[in-house]
C-alpha cells in the first residue's frame, strides 16, 4: 500500500489516499439543454480510474470497490464515473471527485457483520398454532372409512 500525504493527493478518510496522477479527466461536451453555450464548450468531466492496477488501493478496498462499482467498471477494470449536472467544467471536475471520494469511502468502510437472531417465543407460538390448526383442518376432512 502506498500512503502519499502529498497535497495532490485526494485523502480517503483515515484510510488512505489516492495520487492525482492515478487519475484520468475527460472532457466533453454535454449532452441535455443549454443551448448555444452547451454546444460549444466542453463542460461535461469523465472520471476514469485504474481500479485493478493501482498500487494506491488496499486489497481488500480494491475487492469491495470491484464488487460496489460493478457497474460503472469496463471490462479492463477501469472506473468511470461521468459528471455534467453543472455549467461549468470545474464545479463538474469537482462533483466527480466527490462522487469518487464517497465511492471509495464507503469501500473503505467495512461492512457490519451480521448477527444471527433467535426466532421470538410468541413467534414460535404462533408457527405452531398455526401449525396445528392446519393438521387439524387436514385431519377434518380425511374419511374415516365408515359410511352410512
Amino acid at each position: 500500500m502506498c500512503d502519499n500525504t502529498s497535497p495532490d493527493a485526494i485523502r480517503i478518510g483515515p484510510y488512505f489516499s489516492i495520487p492525482t496522477t492515478e487519475l484520468e479527466f475527460l472532457t466533453t461536451r454535454a449532452s441535455g439543454p443549454g443551448g448555444q453555450h452547451v454546444n460549444r464548450t466542453a463542460s461535461a468531466v469523465q472520471l476514469r480510474f485504474d481500479v485493478l492496477s493501482s498500487p494506491s488501493l488496499p486489497p481488500a478496498v480494491r475487492t469491495r470497490l470491484l464488487f460496489l462499482a460493478r457497474g460503472r467498471l469496463t471490462n479492463e477494470g477501469i472506473l468511470l464515473i461521468d459528471a455534467q449536472e453543472h455549467r461549468s467544467q470545474k464545479k463538474n471536475r469537482e462533483a466527480a471527485l466527490e462522487r469518487f471520494t464517497e465511492l471509495l469511502l464507503a469501500a473503505a468502510t467495512p461492512p457490519k457483520p451480521r448477527r444471527p437472531t433467535k426466532p421470538t417465543r410468541a413467534s414460535r407460538e404462533r408457527r405452531l398454532r398455526a401449525k396445528r390448526l392446519h393438521s387439524d383442518k387436514k385431519r377434518q376432512r380425511r374419511q374415516t372409512g365408515e359410511y352410512e
